[in-house]
């Protein structure tokens, strides 16, 4: 089972997922259903990702993943540290 908690930037419930890298990539917490050969790209329980298509389908060819937190957070601004260039002179 997977344990959800919330972005610190943003307050929305998000999950962590082992990459194959093994690092955590953060996800939002509510899985999608997508069909394969699309243009995003979901995240699968396993670790791996997928490009697809978001579709509300059942059936043999649709997967179930999630979409990635760095894509949807509503203040990446948060996380990001200041390029070498905006950094102060001291």
């Amino acid at each position: 089972m997977v344990k959800q908690t919330f972005c610190r930037a943003c307050n929305a419930p998000i999950i962590f997922i082992k990459t194959k890298a093994g690092k955590s990539m953060p996800c939002d917490a509510e899985s999608v259903t997508f069909l394969p050969n699309g243009d995003d790209l979901f995240v699968l329980p396993d670790g791996t990702t997928m490009r697809g298509k978001a579709m509300n389908v059942e059936g043999p060819a649709a997967k179930i993943g999630y979409t990635s937190h760095f894509a949807t957070c509503t203040n990446p601004d948060f996380f990001r540290k200041p390029r070498k260039s905006d950094r102060k002179k001291v």
